[in-house]
């Protein structure tokens, strides 16, 4: 069963050592966990469906008649109080304050399951004719706001996908995979590779997040040197629009005009519901393996990195920690005595403190394999690399996709986390990590907040960053969502005034969208608000996302 105000599956966790806890007193101080609701006392919150008597709309939960297409006689849309309960958030950390206090603000007013594109269709009908809201949802694993209902007069319906979930059609000599938007990561892996093939798109949320939601959000996998990211996958795929199906056809290549795929891509629901996508799969890899290295110091990793990227070196992944994120990661970690040592021994080979880790995937054919290990030779002499064996690579690997379980382990202990990321070019990359960190190190002048980040995508021009950071949770929830807002909004100040984007991965959503005219300029933003106004003159898709209603007020930023 799917935690209803968490990640995840109830059944899954990661817990965290004894070593773990006294660190993090060390550096945060001690801090009480808040209480959490039951999800009985909210299931009390929620108001009755303003949704209008119809044949469309139920009470209980529905599925429709996927042989035929049509709509099953208990409707398409239930106002279960539940299924509206667990369409209410992502997994953004005001979603998770909002879901553990118990304090969820806005239901949608009912949630519909469709099952095929008829059913997509004949919910476009249903809202524009009863004007209501349709938000689309995938895995809920937004971090951004993109899935959360706002206070509106209007009803609102959240569209979960996860009935489309199956591969349609694998063109084996083309490479291209068609799926259903729905289709969550494991499944679009698992169909793949029963016919010996695969997509390679591996974010962290990989465990709950859907191939339609990857597109609509412009999603980076971990994998993404060898891969690219959804947009080198995306081929082509259908997006139903009140006006009817925009079908992006499947070139190699076109020189047709500008590319109607981008405007789908990173739509994040505005202009249409996402309803099969077509994509560029790969073979499978005869060998894949991954491999820490640890440097003396930041520089000489993120130089590595550097230039493996711009010699086009053929790895699947380049992931480099900053010191203070290893120091962490190795605190975490717990097997004291088994850290003890490897440090004792790095120490020796000359990477003491400042030290950074650094994981590479080896991907391809055995024959691709051990050419690029020779490649890489003369770089990790170059740049004073020592390895410590394939051990934490390995349990890097098994544990790629439980990482966000973390947090749980975390508010246990009263430690309240958070994450945000962005991408600049190389010139700007120490620069900008720098005014990021201590935007948030700096936020909050009396509580201590632990800030680290790692470089995980590379590209000759540049790279990502992806900044982590902990702090105490407050007396209360509320208190607690406030250090937050200092925390976000002056980082995300930083990030766009010094030369970054606002979103390497994660999308805009609601959380974003006051900072996205710094990035796009009033040209843009006037292009991007024309194109909501054409495919959703009344404003039903989505609202508030991507696009805020203030988005041409110059004082959001300093």
């Amino acid at each position: 069963m799917r935690r209803w105000n968490g990640w995840g599956d109830e059944s899954n966790s990661m817990e965290l050592p004894d070593s773990a806890g006294k660190f993090l007193q060390q550096i945060l101080g001690k801090a009480k966990p808040l209480a959490d609701c039951s999800l009985d006392s909210v299931l009390a919150q929620v108001p009755e469906s303003r949704l209008p008597e119809h044949a469309l709309v139920s009470t209980g939960l529905v599925t429709g008649d996927t042989a035929t297409g049509g709509i099953a006689s208990g409707g398409l849309v239930t106002t279960d109080k539940e299924q509206r309960v667990r369409h209410a958030k992502g997994q953004s950390l005001p979603d998770w304050l909002a879901m553990r206090s118990g304090n969820i603000g806005v239901f949608p007013d009912g949630v519909s399951f469709p099952e095929n594109r008829q059913q997509v269709q004949a919910l476009l009908k249903f809202a524009r004719e009863e004007n209501i809201e349709l938000i689309p949802y995938g895995g809920g694993t937004s971090v951004a706001g993109h899935i959360n209902p706002q206070l509106s007069a209007k009803p609102v319906v959240t569209v979960d996908m996860s009935h489309m979930n199956q591969l349609l059609y694998l063109d084996e000599k083309s490479q291209i995979a068609t799926f259903g938007a729905g289709t969550p990561g494991p499944m679009v892996e698992a169909q793949l590779r029963a016919k010996g093939y695969t997509l390679g798109h591996f974010p962290q949320s990989f465990e709950l997040s859907t191939i339609g939601g990857w597109v609509a959000s412009r999603s980076s996998g971990q994998q993404s040197l060898r891969y690219g990211r959804i947009e080198q996958m995306f081929a082509g795929g259908i997006m139903e629009t009140f006006d009817g199906p925009l079908e992006m056809p499947t070139f190699p290549a076109s020189a047709a005009g500008p590319d109607l795929k981008e405007l789908v891509l990173g739509s994040e629901g505005r202009f249409g519901i996402i309803s099969e996508v077509k994509v560029r799969v790969t073979k499978l890899a005869e060998q894949e393996k991954f491999t820490v290295f640890f440097f003396p110091n930041w520089q000489l990793a993120t130089n590595f990195c550097r230039e493996i990227a711009q010699e086009r070196i053929a790895l699947s992944m380049l992931r480099v920690s900053n010191g203070i994120e290893t120091q962490t990661q190795l605190k975490l970690a717990g097997h004291e005595d088994a850290i003890k040592w490897m440090e004792k021994y790095l120490r020796f080979r000359g990477c003491k403190q400042g030290k950074c880790m650094l994981t590479l995937g080896f991907t391809g054919s055995k024959k691709q394999v051990k050419a690029t290990r020779q490649q890489i030779k003369p770089l990790l002499r170059k740049y004073q690399a020592v390895s410590t064996g394939g051990i934490l690579g390995k349990r890097w690997a098994e544990n790629r996709f439980r990482f966000p379980y973390l947090r749980e382990a975390l508010w246990q202990e009263g430690v309240v986390v958070d994450t945000l990321e962005t991408a600049t070019d190389w010139h700007n990359v120490d620069h900008l990590l720098n005014k990021v960190e201590t935007s948030l190190a700096d936020a909050l002048p009396d509580v201590k907040v632990h800030v680290f980040t790692h470089l995980s995508h590379v590209y000759g021009q540049g790279c990502s960053l992806y900044t982590s950071y902990l702090f105490p949770n407050a007396y209360d929830y509320q208190s607690t969502l406030e250090r937050w807002k200092k925390l976000k909004h002056a980082a995300s100040q930083a990030i766009v005034n010094n030369g970054g984007t606002i979103s390497h991965q994660h999308g805009v959503g609601k959380d974003h969208a006051p900072y996205l005219s710094v990035e796009k300029g009033d040209v843009g933003m006037k292009v991007l608000a024309n194109l909501c106004q054409h495919f959703d003159p009344n404003s039903q898709l989505n609202p508030g996302t991507l696009i805020a209603d203030n988005h041409f007020n110059p004082t959001v930023v300093e």
